[in-house]
């Protein structure tokens, strides 16, 4: 028998909870005897062609712990999207170093380059173990009930909306928060656990699972603030129009393209400002103010789900486990037992790279208001648990008002 020899890589974005898979497959590792070492490399898979690797073996378990409760990717990430000839050259690396299982910590396309992989070492006759680990804040994995990130981003979500909220009801006015998903309104979703009392914001959300018009975006907006005194708003970077055209490059004059021809939505505030400019000069509120959660929502310190931090840990375990005794290349997932409610239990199981690679999940309709600008009571009982124990809370002044002497009557 072959000594098993193991590489992480960690891609896509980073998360709150990402190096708890790391620490997690490491760890559980160092229990395997036939493991004869363990790597990591930096930057994805752009580090495996740079053969840029670090002996993880050496690490110290105290060490890791450490690693593993900060947030962000400890090995680096990257937003490489590797082709056919790309991963010829990953499995070239690999063969060098006689690496026979590797674990991808990632979102769709970290899955989908695990597809070509193991494709590729199938038809080169190289015994090559492929495990993608789930990861992604935007919760768009399919046939996952959820993907670790996600609950520590929705907890930040929910927080920040509850603390706008307190915010602009002190000062009232109108109230815009951008937050991440492109295709998938989950985490913008996640600002409705932010509410407390019934005139609570966000008094309107909306998500890319929905058409936007901008017309009926302004009748919501003045409803809300003539019902409230106020308004609070949060909307998904990835709303769009009837054709799919985003909001943002509808309304800029100018349009900025990531690496990969898409309209970069995150890390610019210009969706919040247009969508103030709009409800400022047609709607003539005086008050308006706007804000772009941008990259604060995905490894915020001390914002971190206790039960997020634990199921990272377990899909690294798991994977791990996976890789050894259902000798199979695959995709660990998390299920939920049983229906939502606050009895919250999940499993693991293995499935085919096929079924997640290249696919992206939405919000599911029963989690939609028939408003198309809320979420429903499913929602709520869906991702309670997920947030964690802990979560602050607010309260209200509860004084009766004194009588009026001068202005009585």
């Amino acid at each position: 028998m072959h000594p098993r020899r193991i590489l992480i890589a960690q891609g896509g974005g980073p998360t709150a909870v990402i190096n708890q898979s790391l620490a997690g497959v490491v760890l559980a590792a160092r229990g395997v005897s036939d493991v004869d070492l363990v790597y990591g490399a930096r930057n994805g898979v752009r580090g495996i062609v740079n053969e840029d690797f670090l002996d993880l073996g050496q690490e110290t378990g105290a060490n890791l712990e450490l690693v593993a409760n900060t947030p962000s990717s400890a090995l680096g990430s990257t937003r490489d999207k590797p082709d056919l000839k790309y991963c010829q050259e990953i499995i070239q690396v690999l063969q060098a170093h006689q690496i026979n299982h590797f674990f991808y910590i990632g979102g769709n396309d970290s899955s989908d380059t695990l597809r070509i992989l193991s494709l590729e070492a199938e038809k080169l006759a190289f015994p090559l173990r492929c495990i993608h680990i789930p990861k992604t804040i935007d919760n768009d994995l399919v046939s996952n009930d959820h993907t670790p990130g996600f609950p520590s981003a929705a907890r930040f979500v929910a927080q920040a909306f509850a603390g706008a909220n307190l915010d602009n009801a002190a000062l009232p006015g109108v109230y815009v928060g951008v937050v991440m998903g492109r295709h998938a309104g989950f985490l913008t979703a996640a600002s409705a656990l932010g509410r407390k009392f019934a005139d609570d914001g966000p008094h309107l959300i909306y998500l890319p699972e929905r058409v936007f018009v901008l017309e009926n975006f302004l009748a919501d907006v003045k409803q809300a603030y003539q019902r409230f005194g106020r308004c609070v708003i949060a909307v998904s970077e990835g709303i769009h129009d009837a054709s799919g055209t985003p909001i943002a490059s509808l309304l800029a004059k100018t349009v900025e393209r990531d690496d990969h021809g898409n309209v970069q939505l995150s890390g610019n505030g210009a969706l919040a400002d247009l969508l103030c400019e709009e409800i400022k000069s047609k709607l003539n509120i005086k008050r308006v103010r706007g804000d772009t959660f941008g990259y604060l929502q995905r490894s915020f310190m001390g914002c971190v789900s206790d039960v997020d931090q634990r199921e990272a840990r377990e899909v690294g375990e798991k994977a791990l486990e996976f890789a050894i005794h259902d000798k199979r290349n695959g995709t660990v997932a998390i299920k939920r037992s049983g229906a939502y409610s606050i009895n919250y239990a999940v499993n693991y199981e293995l499935l085919d790279l096929d079924v997640v690679a290249g696919k992206t999940r939405v919000m599911e309709d029963e989690l939609i208001a028939a408003s198309g600008t809320d979420v429903t009571d499913a929602f709520r009982l869906y991702l309670q648990p997920l947030l964690g124990s802990g979560m602050p809370d607010g309260f209200r002044l509860r004084s009766p008002a004194v009588a009026k002497i001068r202005n009585a009557g």
